[in-house]
């Protein structure tokens, strides 16, 4: 699945006029990558332009957030950012409801968790701006975050108004992450002696060289795509409480639609396509067949009509004209049928009690209604039975029972 990272610029620092969290931001840092290792594309770009990506990722500049080492309350997802405010009120310089709190996804409560703060007003401003440009943020993660091995990365520092940018260096361990400016001798001192086994150092590209002077020894120069595409390969995402996308279940149905359409589900793709088209085909044959079975059976009852009743010139609807013309034969011949008095009579003789005397009948539209005054549930249910195998139909109520045809084939 392809991955769009975009860098965010620092946030903007008080100044003598205006609200910092409202300075324009004209272009972003990007890296395009196709499985979120490799760099397809890098390079700024205005929000709008930027490249179409199934996941995006924002990253937040090292010096944007702090971190903080506590024990993960117990508490609800509903009430989890309140019992984060009570238990980090006291350790931050900011008003509780200006700060945004995000935990790591495999934190448990009771247990020891680094907790990721960060500004909320700016970062909400900045997610809102980006998904009115058509850009559907899917996770926020830190440029940077604790870790092992300890590691250290040289860049430039955030400039400060009316001054050059010294470089920085963002120190990273198990017990923290820290930025300091290489100027002064605090920098140096944060770092123990001797390193930690592992220790990794890198550097940006312009910042190299100062920092290999400082540091002593050669650092690996890391391009900002490199970075960014690590920054998005960690498990953080502080998309969470106030700041997590609001139409999860569209943004999940988007998620599984952009997963299903990377590359590695192309044969999925294609095996449904495939049976789809099978279905298709398969659905095209057996409707055109079952309309020649259709045409064919409705061929032989018109034969069969006109070879029955040749005075028939006109077929619109051969079994009602079949029935028609059979009856009136049936009549001519002077033959009882099944709606006529006496198949009726006979039927209703066949099955009714010697004990029950017939005491009035009436014969009305095919079917015949007899008194059955006095009569118990068993006898009726005797009676319909009897009479069921035989295509009859009984219906019991008021103390009668009328008889006629069944309109469904004996059973």
């Amino acid at each position: 699945m392809s991955v769009l990272v975009v860098q965010l610029p620092p946030r903007p620092r008080l100044r003598a006029q205006g609200d910092p969290s409202t300075v324009p931001v004209e272009e972003l840092a990007y890296a395009l990558s196709p499985d979120g290792f490799a760099v397809q594309r890098e390079g700024r770009s205005q929000v709008a332009l930027l490249p179409k990506a199934g996941t995006v990722v924002v990253v937040l500049a090292e010096t944007d957030v702090s971190w903080h080492r506590v024990t993960s309350p117990k508490a609800s997802a509903a009430r989890m950012r309140a019992a984060l405010a009570g238990v980090l009120e006291e350790a931050l310089l900011e008003e509780i409801d200006a700060v945004h709190f995000a935990l790591p996804a495999q934190a448990v409560a009771g247990e020891q968790a680094w907790v990721a703060v960060t500004a909320r007003k700016w970062l909400a401003g900045e997610l809102a701006s980006m998904d009115r440009a058509g850009l559907h943020v899917d996770r926020v993660v830190p440029s940077v975050w604790p870790d092992e091995p300890a590691s250290g990365h040289f860049h430039e520092a955030v400039p400060i108004e009316g001054s050059a940018s010294p470089p920085a260096l963002t120190w990273s361990t198990p017990d923290g992450v820290s930025t300091l400016p290489l100027q002064g001798s605090f920098a140096r001192a944060l770092l123990p002696h001797p390193l930690p086994p592992g220790t990794h150092f890198t550097a940006t590209a312009s910042v190299a060289a100062p920092a290999e002077r400082w540091l002593g020894h050669p650092v690996e120069v890391a391009t900002r795509a490199d970075r960014l595409l690590a920054a998005a390969r960690s498990s953080w995402n502080l998309r969470q409480f106030d700041l997590a996308p609001k139409n999860r279940g569209t943004a999940k149905l988007r998620e599984g639609w952009r997963r299903f359409m990377s590359p590695p589900w192309r044969p999925a793709r294609m095996g449904m396509l495939g049976l789809v088209v099978v279905q298709l085909i398969g659905l095209n044959a057996w409707a055109w067949n079952q309309r020649s079975q259709i045409r064919s059976k409705r061929a032989t009852m018109i034969s069969v009509l006109r070879e029955a009743h040749p005075q028939v010139q006109a077929v619109i609807d051969a079994p009602t004209q079949m029935r028609r013309e059979t009856e009136l034969l049936r009549t001519s011949a002077g033959r009882a049928g099944d709606s006529d008095l006496e198949v009726l009579m006979q039927a209703a003789a066949s099955a009714w009690p010697e004990q029950r005397p017939v005491q009035n009948l009436r014969f009305e539209n095919g079917a015949l209604t007899l008194a059955a005054a006095g009569w118990n549930e068993p006898e009726i249910t005797q009676f319909r039975e009897t009479l069921r195998p035989s295509g009859w139909l009984v219906e019991a109520a008021d103390g009668r029972l009328t008889l006629k045809r069944g309109t469904q084939a004996p059973r």
